[in-house]
């Protein structure tokens, strides 16, 4: 699995550079930064940050960040991203933090429970290095979704890192830990959608409340 993602960070970017992956980043972006609520001078972990898509967005806004990930190729690349903010990465495995209990104000993972198989000891995991009354953010690909076919699909094809992905919908990603959480999805066009025409798709799938869309993001309080 990790010299998969230590042959990623290239074409991980590039997907991120094209017309739809822009837009697809635009709403992921604005669905996360919404859910965890980022003030400056927080102290938050990202795991799994791979290539810093969205760990750039919290260090804008002042926060601190400690970067975990299985593939030190993606953390270098984060690192040249992060130049001049406050970005420590570690080289660590999300189901063995090497923090203490308690470390961390806020904790944020985004697309990495999908390779993981045992969900419920990576969010208890997670949980454990949230501090008491922080919050927990977790980002996957959302089963109910096309998009989800279709990466399967693809990665049958041309040996993706999906063929081994674990795609859940939001009832199991909620049922993962006993804690009461928020659930939200976005990314409700598809993936051949004309960029011009996705916009709509994606206003129209967000007032419907639709539980849908490919990016599937929970959120729950540490009690």
């Amino acid at each position: 699995m990790r010299q998969l993602f230590d042959d990623w960070p290239e074409k991980y970017d590039q997907w991120f550079a094209t017309p739809i992956g822009r837009l697809v980043k635009k709403v992921e972006r604005e669905l996360l930064l919404d859910l965890i609520k980022p003030n400056p001078g927080d102290l938050i972990l990202d795991a799994g940050c791979g290539t810093g898509v969205f760990t750039l967005d919290l260090l804008s806004l002042g926060c601190h960040i400690i970067g975990i990930d299985l593939s030190m190729p993606m953390l270098v690349r984060a690192k040249g991203k992060a130049r001049g903010y406050p970005l420590r990465i570690v080289l660590a495995d999300l189901l063995n933090l090497p923090f203490s209990d308690d470390s961390f104000d806020k904790v944020i993972s985004v697309t990495a429970l999908e390779f993981i198989e045992d969900g419920r000891r990576a969010i208890e995991e997670l949980f454990r290095v949230t501090k008491r009354g922080g919050s927990l953010v977790a980002a996957t690909l959302n089963s109910l979704s096309p998009w989800a076919g279709q990466r399967k699909a693809e990665a049958r094809q041309k040996h993706t890192i999906f063929e081994q992905a674990i795609f859940r919908s939001p009832e199991e990603l909620l049922s993962l830990t006993p804690i009461h959480g928020e659930i939200r999805t976005a990314v409700h066009f598809r993936k051949e959608e004309y960029p011009e025409i996705a916009p709509g798709i994606e206003r129209e799938g967000f007032e419907k409340g639709l539980k849908t869309g490919a990016f599937l993001a929970a959120r729950w309080e540490k009690p």
